[in-house]
This record gives C-alpha cells, sequence and structure tokens, in this order.
C-alpha cells in the first residue's frame, strides 16, 4: 500500500514516533543502567539466537508474555540470564483510554514481581498525553513511572523540522501529509538530532535521575531471609458439622506429624524494603529461588563494593 493511499495515517505516524522513543530514547536510559551494572539489556532492536522475535518470559501461571525490555544479568545473545527488571514503553498522541493502556500495562508487569524474586523493578516508558489518573494508577501498583509529557516531544520534533500533531477534526488527507513528510524526513541524523533536541527541552538532570533511580532500584541487595515450614496432613473428613466442630476445638488431639508434607514460605527482604514473598514451595523449587537470589545479591554487592 503506498503512502498516499494509507487507511490510517494517524495510526503510521503513532507507530513512527513511539518507535523512535523506544529505541532513541528509551534504549539511551536503559543501556546506561545496563553498562554501570554491567548487565544484559534485552529488546526487539537486537537478535539473540536464545529467542525468537518476541522477548516472552513465564509468569507463575505458565503464560509467556512479551515485553519490551528486560534486564539480564548474565544475559547474552546466546543465553538467557537472570530476570532483575521488565519495562513497557508507550507513546500516546491523545489522553482517550489512558486508564486502560495503564491498567494493562501495569497488569502486564505485575506479575513477573511474584514470579521472580530477582525482578527489582518494573518500570514504564511514557511519552505523550497520559492523564494524572493512568499515571496514579500505574504508581500505585508498585510501578516505576518514566513520563515525558507530549508538548515536550512534539516541540523537540518540529524544531527539526517535522509535525507530528493535529487536531482530532483534521482530515485524512491531512493527517496522510504530515505522515509522508514524517517518512521523508526521518533519516539517522535527523533521529540523532531529534534526541539532542529532546534532552535540551527536557533537561539532561531529568534524565540522569531517572537512570540513578532505576540503578538503585535494581541493585538493591537482600538484607534478611526468612523461611517459614509449613506441615500438611491428608484431610480428616467429615459427616456433619458437629463433629467438624468438636475436632476443630479440640486441644489434646495428637497430630502425626511425621506423615505431614514439608512446604515453605519463602521471604527475601531487600535493603530497600521490597519483599519477595512465596508460599507453598517444595524444597527443590525454594532452592532454585534462593540459588538466583543469591547469585544476584553477589553481582550487586561486589558492585558496591567498587563504589
Amino acid at each position: 500500500m503506498s503512502p498516499t493511499t494509507r487507511s490510517s495515517s494517524g495510526h503510521k505516524l503513532g507507530q513512527i514516533v513511539g518507535d523512535w522513543f523506544e529505541e532513541d530514547v528509551a534504549i539511551y536510559l536503559l543501556s546506561q543502567v545496563a553498562k554501570e551494572l554491567n548487565l544484559f539489556l534485552d529488546n526487539r532492536f537486537r537478535d539473540r539466537s536464545c529467542r525468537g522475535n518476541k522477548i516472552l518470559w513465564k509468569d507463575l501461571d505458565g503464560n509467556r508474555v512479551d515485553y519490551d525490555f528486560v534486564l539480564e544479568l548474565n544475559g547474552s545473545d546466546e543465553k538467557q540470564g537472570i530476570p532483575v527488571a521488565f519495562f513497557e514503553t508507550f507513546w500516546r498522541r491523545g489522553a482517550r483510554h489512558s486508564k486502560d493502556k495503564a491498567r494493562d500495562d501495569s497488569g502486564k508487569l505485575m506479575p513477573m514481581r511474584a514470579t521472580y524474586p530477582t525482578a527489582r523493578v518494573l518500570g514504564i516508558l511514557a511519552a505523550g498525553d497520559f492523564t494524572q489518573p493512568a499515571q496514579e494508577l500505574v504508581q500505585s501498583r508498585g510501578i516505576d513511572l518514566f513520563y515525558i509529557p507530549k508538548n515536550h516531544i512534539c516541540s523537540a520534533w518540529l524544531k527539526s523540522g517535522i509535525e507530528i500533531d493535529y487536531p482530532d477534526t483534521a482530515s485524512e488527507q491531512e493527517k496522510n501529509r504530515i505522515t509522508n513528510k514524517a517518512i521523508s524526513l526521518l533519516t539517522s541524523e535527523l533521529r540523532k538530532k531529534l534526541f539532542k533536541s529532546l534532552v535540551e527541552t527536557v533537561g539532561k538532570p531529568v534524565l540522569d535521575s531517572y537512570v540513578k533511580r532505576i540503578i538503585a532500584g535494581v541493585a538493591a541487595i537482600p538484607i534478611e531471609f526468612r523461611i517459614a515450614n509449613v506441615l500438611l496432613g491428608d484431610p480428616v473428613i467429615f459427616k456433619n458439622h458437629k463433629d467438624a466442630a468438636i475436632y476443630l476445638s479440640s486441644t489434646t488431639k495428637q497430630i502425626d506429624t511425621a506423615s505431614m508434607a514439608r512446604r515453605l514460605r519463602y521471604e527475601a527482604i531487600y535493603s530497600d524494603g521490597s519483599i519477595f514473598q512465596r508460599d507453598d514451595l517444595n524444597i527443590k523449587d525454594a532452592l532454585k529461588l534462593h540459588e538466583a537470589v543469591g547469585l544476584v545479591a553477589t553481582h550487586f554487592t561486589e558492585h558496591h563494593a567498587k563504589k
């Protein structure tokens, strides 16, 4: 389909701006975190032989969910590492359905906190029109939010000679004109100019403070471990309510602990106050979780020791 006959120029323009924000802004920020902490940054703009086109990770229910960015310890193009942070990114030209977007993206991220004890940071990098209630929803779920307002993005593009905004009443022909111009002008050299203009508009300290915040969160170290034993026995079955009540109120009933199955509750308390907790673990799974936490803790302890 030629640009002049494109069915939705507004959607295409949104993809162009969104891809630029993800590839030129988000990667810049998260690459600094990866470099400082000696981590691997996975993203859709690099090929890895250990995965397909999507960046998929399993949650506790076995669902495979794709993410925009994942920071990994000991990851490489050939081997998936231990996840320490997950991120989603987006650009929104309009404010409509902001809360739905906030709910969807934070909903994707939250299961990773319960699944991986090493995932210390869950984050969203957002640009465009994103309402205050939507921002508050993200933050209320413990998701880190980095947000650049729409006027900063539009201003940076306009300084480089590319208009990316239009009124909601704009015709498809007008949207097509704006989109075609953006496509024709957006060279690799101009992309660098756009980023430089954005830094000037937003201010480098804003970007630097975000990087420092993510570094601090990712590099938090466990300061305490709590392991509770839970013994599970076979159920005692009753035919009526009265007999069950008598059993529950009995203080003299001897319990045969030898025949019970041992389950564990595992908790890791981190230096930033966050807590990872998983219940109903067998010994093998608890050791597997603890080993991953130990590898990450050792890595970041050595990192802090070098400072």
